[in-house]
């Protein structure tokens, strides 16, 4: 999730477990620098970009790396805060929880998390929650600006931080549910429609947990299809996307490209642009906006270079037109993606032979 979402999260945790005892506004600042703690792998220098990328939410965001950092952290604060020496337990509590529920919401994401390093070294997300929902952070964060302009601790902030706690939890809970069950709904378009795939994922679309993104995988193609919680499915609309499967040839040894599709489990298109071979986890972002695409490689007359990773910055220009689409369709309207059946429309096939 966001920066900010992490730190809310955390504040509020704190803030409902410790502020009775430090008060609520010293509370809401060590919870949320607690939570902010596993992000700092930022700052690791990593050696290309698609490390920075697939690395990112590593061993930092670990439950049992948490687990060895918990009375660590928590011994600190005991020392630093007069107020919570006879509250070792509930210190360290707080401290576990505004760790690993960091690590748990990043692995509601699409991108996900190493929430089990080193036992289990792959990413673990559901895809269930985008990295930005204003209906989980807004409730956070006015119970943090509560706690913030409260000067001493009483029964009505701590039923305001129980209230929202239990909410944004819910509501977790309830984008797992709803992912399930539109996840069943577009194999079942899917099938109807005859359209045959390997591997089917279902992601939530921006800003809501309404409207999903269905991906039936094929070899050569994908299917997009935006299922609403309040469609009827026999509208449904299914975008076809093809890629230069060829060029998987030229990169399949490259190890940055193996690193892309160990990380997406193989959600990964390949496409030639400008001279250049560039790879795309199609997971993340709506088509052709893709949040992680890198130039990997440049390629003329059949022969590939390797070139250190690029990443190709998401274009913005339909962003107008992408939010009026996405409004319509998380109420159920249906309406054609524009941007994405222009795309299909204009799409050429691409002339390489491969390497």
């Amino acid at each position: 999730m966001d920066s900010l979402t992490q730190f809310t999260l955390g504040a509020a945790i704190s803030a409902a477990c410790l502020g009775s005892k430090m008060g609520p506004r010293k509370a809401v600042l060590v919870g949320g620098l607690i939570a902010t703690l596993p992000d700092l792998d930022v700052l690791i220098p990593f050696e290309t970009r698609i490390d920075q990328f697939v690395y990112h939410r590593g061993w930092s965001h670990s439950f049992f790396i948490h687990i060895i950092a918990t009375p660590v952290i928590g011994e600190l604060l005991v020392r630093c805060f007069k107020s919570l020496r006879n509250h070792r337990k509930r210190v360290w509590a707080t401290v576990f929880l505004c760790l690993t529920t960091h690590a748990l919401l990043d692995s509601m994401n699409a991108y996900g998390a190493r929430v089990f390093w080193p036992f289990h070294p792959d990413p673990v997300g559901t895809g269930s929650i985008f990295i930005i929902d204003p209906v989980f952070t807004v409730p956070l964060l006015a119970a943090v600006a509560w706690a913030i302009a409260s000067s001493k601790w009483s029964d009505g902030l701590k039923k305001v931080l129980a209230v929202t706690l239990t909410f944004s939890f819910g509501y977790l809970i309830w984008g797992l549910a709803v992912q399930h069950h539109i996840h069943a709904r577009g194999k079942a378009v899917f099938a109807k429609k005859g359209i045959d795939v390997n591997n089917v994922q279902t992601v939530v679309t921006p800003f809501n947990t309404l409207l999903w993104r269905v991906i039936g995988q094929a070899d050569g193609q994908y299917h997009n299809l935006y299922v609403s919680l309040f469609d009827n499915d026999e509208d449904a609309v299914v975008y076809t996307h093809s890629y230069d499967a060829s060029l998987v040839s030229c990169v399949e040894d490259d190890p940055e490209y193996q690193k892309m599709i160990w990380f997406s489990d193989g959600f990964v298109r390949t496409d030639l642009i400008d001279g250049r071979i560039v790879a795309s986890d199609y997971r993340l972002g709506l088509s052709p906006t893709y949040i992680f695409r890198f130039a990997i490689a440049e390629y003329e007359n059949g022969v590939s270079r390797k070139i250190p990773p690029e990443p190709i910055v998401p274009s913005i220009e339909n962003a107008g037109t992408e939010f009026g689409w996405l409004g319509s369709r998380m109420s159920g309207q249906p309406m054609i993606r524009v941007s994405e059946q222009e795309l299909l429309e204009g799409q050429d096939a691409t002339n390489a032979e491969g390497c």
